[in-house]
This record gives C-alpha cells, sequence and structure tokens, in this order.
C-alpha cells in the first residue's frame, strides 16, 4: 500500500505543477498557478500521514516506509527546484522565450551545494521517521531507525560520485603547472 503511496504522490506532485503551469500561462492565472505551486507540499504532508495510518492499523514497518520518509525529505529539499526546471523548460519549449539558465559558478560547487541539499533531505527523512514512530503507537515502527544507516550510506554514495568525483574529474583536465621544454 505505502509504494502505491509513494507513486500516487509523485503523480500528484507532477499534476499540481502541471496544473501551476498550466494556470499560470496558457490560463494567464498567474496567483492561481503560484497557489497550485504551493500546494505540493502538502503532498508530503498526505504521505506521512498514510504512512502513520498504515502503521496503526498495523502494518509492519518496511523498506516502503523508509522509501517514503526519503522521498519526503528529497520533495522538501529539492521540489523548489523541480518546480523552477519544469517553469524554465515551459517558457523555453513551449512559449520560446529566451530564459537565461541559473547562474553556476563551477561544476564542484555546484555538486557540493547539491550534496548540502542532500544532507538536509536526510535529516529531514530522520525527523518524518520520528514522526511515524511518535504518531504509530506501535512498537513495530522503532525498527525505522534502521533507515539513518541507509541515509548516511546515500550521503557517502552521493559524496564519491559528486563533489569527489568531479574535483577528481577537474584535476585530471587541468594544464600542467610545469612547462614542457
Amino acid at each position: 500500500m505505502i509504494v502505491a503511496a509513494i507513486i500516487a504522490m509523485e503523480i500528484t506532485f507532477w499534476i499540481l505543477v502541471g496544473l501551476g503551469l498550466l494556470l499560470r500561462y496558457p490560463l494567464r492565472r498567474p496567483r492561481a498557478g503560484l497557489v497550485a505551486f504551493l500546494l505540493t507540499p502538502l503532498v508530503d504532508v498526505i504521505l506521512l500521514t498514510l504512512v502513520v495510518l498504515d502503521l496503526r492499523a498495523g502494518g509492519h514497518p518496511s523498506w516502503a516506509h523508509t522509501m517514503a520518509a526519503f522521498y519526503i525529505g528529497f520533495s522538501v529539499m529539492f521540489g523548489h527546484r523541480m518546480i523552477s526546471w519544469a517553469d524554465r523548460t515551459y517558457r523555453v519549449k513551449v512559449r520560446g522565450e529566451h530564459v537565461p539558465k541559473p547562474v553556476s559558478t563551477t561544476p564542484v560547487r555546484d555538486e557540493w551545494l547539491s550534496l548540502f541539499r542532500a544532507v538536509g533531505a536526510i535529516g529531514i527523512a530522520v525527523i518524518a521517521i520520528e514522526i511515524v514512530i511518535a504518531f504509530a503507537a506501535s512498537p513495530d515502527a522503532y525498527q525505522l531507525r534502521g533507515a539513518w544507516v541507509t541515509g548516511g550510506i546515500i550521503l557517502v554514495i552521493w559524496l564519491l560520485t559528486g563533489p569527489v568525483w568531479e574535483m577528481l574529474r577537474g584535476a585530471q583536465t587541468q594544464p600542467s603547472s610545469r612547462a614542457r621544454v
């Protein structure tokens, strides 16, 4: 049930984004579009509520409950960027506008910022798990704390494949400091 809820919430998120774009541009109702965008965090609240209700109804804590917490964390930390990307892409591809890309300093800095957002996402996921444990009233819910290890593994992989990889790649493309004779 929880996997279906996660999928349904992801679909709902993108429906709200699409509705926001539809209202904002073709229907020329920018405030109504903004309201649709502002409703996207409600998706996370609904998912958190469904997880608690599932466990209160006797559901056994599983990887799906953990995945729901991670979904909430990453949705909170990266949702605004996804909405901005969708808005910019719509304006460029559909409306033919020239929209400057967001200013990027360096790939390494961008990767570090992305990692910091991921740290925030894992932190929010941990908070979501603690909320579920507090409201689920199930002694089995404490098993969800095992997700902390999963979060740590995600961050280590993110660190290695993001900032560290980009730093190593950048070091390889830098010209040698020694003059060639």
